[in-house]
């Protein structure tokens, strides 16, 4: 009867960690977020602003079905617009591994094309899987 008891409560603390989130050793000395290189691209306004409202309609559908096609590449993981009129325009947040990779998907954007946009990109270091609350 003692050997089991002791034997009950051996296996009660090994897994009461398990149990109620204590951690291994191993993962004691794991760093609580790692660093990930992003590239932020800041979106301006372009050199061409005067198209007509039609043209205007086509180059913004073009951007947005240019920003789902990032998104289901997993290339993009933010994007917005700014929400004042003033001269930056909004953002995207690429997960990519090179500048040049960032640079090739914002030439491939329909309102850059038409130089309705254009943009500033900017190596960006944040916790890897960050998400916005």
């Amino acid at each position: 009867m003692k050997n089991t008891m002791i034997c009950f409560l051996v296996m009660f603390f090994a897994l009461s960690g398990f149990l109620f989130g204590q951690e291994s050793d191993s993962a004691k000395s794991k760093p609580i977020y790692e660093m990930k290189q992003y590239f932020m691209v800041l979106l301006k306004s372009g050199t061409n602003r005067s198209q007509d409202s039609a043209d205007v309609a086509k180059i913004q559908a073009g951007h947005m079905a240019h920003i789902a096609k990032m998104a289901e590449e997993g290339v993009l993981d933010i994007a917005g617009p700014f929400a004042d009129k003033g001269d930056l325009r909004g953002i995207f947040i690429l997960n990519v591994s090179t500048f040049e990779e960032a640079e090739a998907w914002c030439k491939k954007d329909p309102a850059v094309i038409s130089e309705r946009l254009s943009y500033e990109i900017k190596p960006w270091w944040s916790a890897k899987n960050s998400c916005l609350k």
